[in-house]
């Protein structure tokens, strides 16, 4: 019955085509991430700045539920490909139920954090009493909530595992949607609801996760042929299945949680100039999602393929897809430094920019912009590593990049007393992050994927 099992599309359709298969649903879902993100921070940014302050100080937890949720996911992502490519049903079915089971232990830990740890985590950022207070609120709810997040990361990669991206999009667009239109219903109190401010904003987005969940869920039990969830399964994890996740896992992990601590850092940083500053960065965040997120998404289209294909011992079609994904993510990325360049204070004024907002905030996305094509080039070779189960090298890269030269660097120029300085931090360890990247791509070239 296992070996019944028909051939994966991965192994099969021509790369190109299946990269777009792959690749594109994912990207709108992204883009569609970005969007609702956006519309989040629009929303409260209309309350006022010390409201987009807040959500911005609470940006580093809510980074670090998606570092340890999309991190076990890349773990199930890398097993659960290659053990499809490799024919092994048995370690596929238990990478899935697994994964499910150990972001329900990191659940536990992320409550515990939202009940006690909270406050003083935005306290140690921030000493206005009205941005401690909002922020406070929704980093709670966030917390609380963090369960529908991590299962919504954790069954939509099962759904990219097997190549059924188009499933993942639908899982996301819903999240989306229900956030998109709770967002103004719970924030404004329209419709009969409560006005709840920026709770309102956390509350419309884990309402946002619940939903998508519920549908990931659902498409993963009847529509996920390739792999089979059930309670029995989840409840018997095995010891070399979670070691297995781990190993790529856990790097992926802190590779994303350094920027929940690059993020908290700068946030200190550039609250010693003004509110109005860290509010500046809140933006940007949010703004350039709209060209990571769709390059992190052919990612997510990427991974498998190319796991699926080393466990196929299949190197060609690794390095065509390789090739395809350098040209469409540094499209992507020039397109955002010329939107970023040209058109700067209408992006600001989306989130109800002041006159001292537009000052800072029109420089500094003129500067930050220029590192996005170098960017582009060094996830497309982060993917490599995590296909091939190297995610050691990813995280090395995202220490190198974040906490070994982007924090030291923007502490440094700040010492000048010129906010516009700061932004450069970015250019420059994207620039150490590309010859990282650069490095540990001939090792894994030469002695993984040459040795196919």
């Amino acid at each position: 019955m296992e070996n019944s099992r028909e051939e994966n599309k991965m192994g099969i359709m021509p790369v190109k085509p299946l990269v777009i298969s792959m690749a594109l649903p994912m990207m709108i879902s992204m883009l569609v991430q970005a969007l609702y993100n956006v519309v989040d921070s629009i929303f409260v940014a209309q309350l006022n700045e010390n409201a987009l302050t807040a959500v911005t100080l609470a940006f580093p937890i809510q980074n670090l539920v998606i570092a340890v949720g999309s991190g076990t996911g890349v773990g199930i992502n890398a097993l659960l490909s290659r053990s499809l490519g490799s024919k092994n049903f048995e370690d596929a079915d238990g990478a899935a139920n697994t994964g499910i089971l150990l972001n329900i232990i990191h659940y536990a830990l992320f409550v515990l954090f939202g009940i006690f740890g909270a406050h003083a985590f935005i306290a140690s950022q921030a000493s206005d009493a009205e941005i401690i207070e909002l922020g406070n609120s929704y980093l709670m709810i966030v917390c609380i909530g963090a369960i529908a997040a991590l299962m919504q990361m954790t069954l939509e990669r099962l759904l990219q595992s097997t190549g059924r991206t188009f499933y993942s999009m639908i899982s996301q667009l819903t999240g989306a949607i229900i956030n998109i239109i709770l967002d103004p219903i719970m924030i404004f109190g329209l419709l009969g609801f409560p006005k709840l401010g920026v709770a309102g904003a956390a509350i419309a987005t884990v309402c946002g996760q619940i939903s998508a969940s519920g549908v990931a869920l659902y498409l993963n039990v009847f529509k996920n042929k390739e792999i089979n969830v059930s309670l029995g399964r989840i409840l018997k994890p095995r010891k070399i299945i979670v070691r297995k996740i781990y190993e790529v896992g856990i790097p992926s992990m802190i590779m994303v949680s350094i920027g929940s601590i690059m993020t908290y850092c700068l946030n200190i940083i550039l609250m010693k100039f003004s509110s109005t500053a860290t509010a500046v960065f809140g933006a940007y965040f949010k703004l350039q999602s709209f060209f990571f997120m769709p390059v992190f998404g052919m990612n997510n289209g990427i991974i498998p393929i190319m796991a699926y294909n080393y466990g196929a011992k299949n190197k060609e079609r690794i390095y065509e897809t390789l090739n395809f994904a350098y040209k469409l993510a540094v499209t992507i990325m020039v397109i955002g430094t010329l939107v970023m360049e040209f058109i700067p204070q209408i992006l600001l004024g989306l989130f109800n920019a002041s006159d001292s907002m537009l000052e800072i905030g029109v420089p500094a996305l003129r500067i930050i912009a220029v590192h996005f094509p170098i960017a582009a080039i060094a996830i497309v070779m982060g993917s490599v590593f995590q296909a091939f189960a190297q995610g050691l090298y990813s995280m090395l890269v995202s220490l190198g990049r974040q906490l070994f030269v982007l924090i030291p660097v923007a502490w440094l120029l700040s010492l000048s007393g010129n906010v516009d300085l700061v932004w450069l931090c970015f250019l420059i360890s994207e620039i150490v992050s590309l010859l990282l990247s650069i490095f540990f791509y001939r090792k894994v070239k030469k002695n993984i994927i040459d040795q196919i």
